[in-house]
C-alpha cells in the first residue's frame, strides 16, 4: 500500500453560520489520483481551500507528509509542496505566457528553466505562445497556463478545482491526458470534477460528496459502475 501524503480526519469548515463541510475524513495515498465528486455546493472546493490555508478549519486536522497544516498560512503551505490549480484558471491577463509561469516558481531560488522546458513539453501550444499575454489565450490554452503555473513550484501534491470546467470536449480529454501525464511523473493528484464520468475513469480512489458529507467512496473504476452513482452523477 502507498504510503499517506495527505491525510483528513474530522473536517470541519464554516462561512458565516453556515456549515460549508461537515466532518469528513479521508486520505491521500502517495502517488496516486484522489477526486472529489458531487455538486455545487457539496463543499469540494472549501475542502481544498481549507487544506491550502485560504479558509480556517472549524475542527478537525489536516497532515501533509505526517505533519499538521493547521494554522498555517498559504506561502507556508505551498512551499512545502502543494499547490492549488483553482476553478477559473486566475492567471494574470496582463502578464505573458513566460511570466505567469515565472510567478507560479516565486519562491524558488534555483535554475528554474528544466521545468519551463518541461511544461513547454507537455504543453506545445503555451510554448508557441509564450510572448502572448494570458488574457488573450483561449480558455482551454488558460487553464493549461494556470496548470503549467502551479507545476513551476515542483509541486508534491497538486489539487485541481474543476479543470475541465467551460471547456470543449475535445480540450477536457486532452486536459485529463495530461493530468495523467503528470501523475506518472510522481506528483500527486487531488481533484475536483463535475465531469464525474472523466474524473472516475482517471482517479484511483473516489469519494462522492454532498451537503458537506462524504456519502460514498471506492476505487474510481467501481464508482463508475455504481448505480446510485451513475443515476446522480453520470446521466445514466
Amino acid at each position: 500500500m502507498s504510503d499517506i501524503i495527505l491525510s483528513i480526519k474530522d473536517l470541519k469548515v464554516n462561512y458565516g453560520g453556515i456549515e460549508a463541510v461537515k466532518g469528513i475524513s479521508f486520505d491521500v495515498p502517495k502517488g496516486d489520483i484522489v477526486t472529489l465528486i458531487g455538486a455545487n455546493g457539496a463543499g469540494k472546493s472549501s475542502t481544498l481551500r481549507a487544506i491550502v490555508g485560504l479558509v480556517k478549519l472549524k475542527s478537525g486536522s489536516i497532515e501533509f507528509e505526517g505533519e499538521s497544516l493547521a494554522g498555517k498560512d498559504t506561502t507556508t503551505i505551498v512551499s512545502r509542496g502543494i499547490t492549488l490549480v483553482p476553478e477559473g484558471r486566475r492567471i494574470f491577463p496582463d502578464l505573458t505566457v513566460l511570466e505567469n509561469l515565472r510567478v507560479g516558481a516565486y519562491m524558488r531560488k534555483d535554475d528554474i528553466t528544466p521545468d519551463i522546458n518541461w511544461v513547454y513539453e507537455l504543453f506545445p501550444r503555451l510554448k508557441e505562445r509564450s510572448w502572448q499575454a494570458g488574457g488573450t489565450l483561449s480558455g482551454g490554452e488558460q487553464q493549461m497556463l494556470a496548470v503549467g503555473r502551479a507545476l513551476m513550484s515542483r509541486p508534491k501534491l497538486m489539487m485541481m478545482d474543476e479543470p475541465s470546467l467551460g471547456l470543449a470536449p475535445l480540450i477536457v480529454r486532452d486536459i485529463f491526458s495530461i493530468i495523467k501525464e503528470i501523475n506518472k511523473r510522481g506528483v500527486t493528484i487531488l481533484l475536483i470534477e463535475q465531469n464525474a464520468n472523466m474524473a472516475l475513469s482517471t482517479a484511483d480512489m473516489g469519494y462522492v460528496m454532498e451537503t458537506g458529507r462524504i456519502t460514498m467512496s471506492g476505487p474510481g473504476k467501481e464508482l463508475l459502475t455504481n448505480e446510485a452513482v451513475k443515476a446522480a452523477y453520470l446521466g445514466t
